[in-house]
């Protein structure tokens, strides 16, 4: 039995705004079942203490650049996994994650620095075997943990997003205590300022991202966001591991937020009728297509944007979930007030996001470019059927209807970020639709298609032991 730190930003349910959250609840409490587990993350404001029962422990003073911070350490047992939260100001006395929509808080270098300590300090406290980082709020505790003599621990850094580095000023060097010798090419410098993506990529000992299709384009200049030649001199300890999905918390025949669970795609019909009923959207009988997701270019709104009149104008219903930046929004809420078949919710609701999945008849999901993607797992497991983009963990899931393999699911699959050839696969999946007989028969494939962490922990805990059999000095 190995001991895991898992550090993450947030992490389902306690705090969201991603995918992440639901990958830092599901995957530790996968690798829970054989091993000791323990998830930290930051104490924001909008966690609930009382329902969760999180109680205060024992606290701790991180000197940081020549700066004492007094950190309180707050405590839960909850479905099996112990969680530990930072609690300081520069995370509980904020409204928001990590900022506004359209930007990000001038000084979270600072912030995710001193989590990172908190993760280096708590290693050596617990006695880990791994801590496991991830994205770049978590990225500089591999290079602390690389030079502190008192963690035994060997760090695994996973890449959920390359595109979000956590680049800032050259000058919060010094309030991070790193030392000038890290500020280089080879180190954590990037055009002249710090990137923390670089840290976790170049002083972990080992790299995954979230899909191996994914570990590969990252290597190229077009998804490699300007480190696709730092991540080739490190390729040697990247891997690809595709995420999953809690099946006991995505499950159609359990799943209490749904109007009836069902168990066979026939049963999706009661649902469909109720949410249609519940957004006074009309005709069950015509396709209801859904979107669900952040409105960034990177989820291929652009392309949704660009079509969504002329889908509209099908015999169909659209129904949309999301929030981000605003100027997407706008764009959206303008096109669907001139449509009686498009429904637009704007904010996060959970419950609401599983409602739509067991409704829907169809996911749209043009991402331009997608390290993994959950989406398109949940849907199909309640038999939902993606409209893909085929990239990155979304080639590795879903595979075209007509050529579909046991391993993977079935789906439309369009080849080119296009509004063309978007339009192109809404139109196929217009055709599908009206053979009914056929769509049924993919929904039910889908909905067997495992879809669980059970592959993916198990190759996570290859690697574990890998790492956790080599020599490591420390006092």
């Amino acid at each position: 039995m190995l001991s895991i730190l898992f550090a993450a930003s947030e992490v389902f349910p306690f705090a969201k705004t991603g995918g992440l959250a639901d990958v830092a609840y599901s995957l530790p409490r996968a690798l829970g079942e054989r091993h000791e587990v323990t998830v930290v993350m930051p104490l924001y404001r909008m966690v609930d203490q009382i329902r969760y029962r999180i109680e205060k422990r024992d606290g701790m003073t991180i000197v940081m650049g020549g700066t004492s911070y007094n950190i309180s350490m707050y405590g839960c047992h909850f479905e099996g996994i112990e969680y530990l939260f930072v609690g300081t100001p520069l995370f509980g006395e904020r409204e928001y994650l990590y900022g506004p929509p359209e930007r990000g808080y001038e000084d979270n270098a600072l912030r995710f620095g001193l989590f990172s300590y908190a993760i280096t300090h708590l290693a050596a406290m617990l006695r880990s075997d791994i801590v496991h980082l991830n994205d770049w709020q978590t990225a500089l505790a591999a290079l602390l943990i690389s030079r502190e003599k008192t963690v035994c621990a060997k760090t695994v850094y996973t890449i959920h997003n390359l595109a979000y580095q956590g680049i800032f000023e050259a000058s919060f060097l010094k309030s991070l205590g790193i030392e000038q010798r890290y500020f280089t090419q080879e180190g954590i410098e990037f055009y002249g300022k710090i990137n923390l993506m670089k840290s976790g990529i170049g002083y972990a000992d080992a790299v995954t991202t979230v899909s191996p299709t994914y570990a590969k384009e990252i290597l190229t200049p077009v998804f490699g966001c300007g480190l696709d030649g730092f991540l080739k001199v490190h390729a040697n300890k990247l891997t690809g591991i595709i995420n999953g999905i809690d099946t006991s918390h995505f499950s159609p025949s359990t799943d209490l937020a749904l109007y009836r669970p069902y168990k066979t795609p026939q049963g999706k019909k009661f649902n469909k009728q109720r949410y249609l009923s519940s957004v006074n959207l009309q005709s069950e009988d015509k396709p209801l297509f859904i979107f669900i997701g952040r409105f960034t270019w990177q989820k291929g709104v652009d392309m949704l944007i660009e079509t969504l009149l002329m889908m509209a104008g099908d015999a169909c219903n659209i129904a949309i979930l999301g929030e981000g930046e605003a100027h997407y929004r706008t764009d959206i809420e303008s096109q669907a007030e001139r449509c009686d078949n498009v429904h637009c919710f704007f904010g996060y609701d959970e419950a609401l996001a599983h409602r739509m999945y067991a409704a829907a008849d169809f996911l749209l999901m043009p991402s331009v470019f997608e390290p993994c993607g959950l989406n398109q797992l949940i849907a199909m497991h309640y038999g939902t059927i993606p409209v893909v983009h085929s990239v990155g963990g979304l080639a590795d899931t879903v595979s075209a209807y007509d050529s579909c393999d046991t391993a993977r699911g079935c789906g439309v699959v369009f080849d080119s970020a296009s509004s063309h050839e978007f339009m192109q696969a809404f139109e196929a999946a217009l055709d599908l639709y009206a053979r009914p007989k056929t769509c049924l028969q993919i929904a039910a494939h889908d909905m067997q298609v495992d879809v669980s962490w059970h592959n993916s922990a198990k190759r996570y805990e290859n690697l574990y032991r890998t790492l956790s059999e080599e020599q490591v000095e420390c006092t």
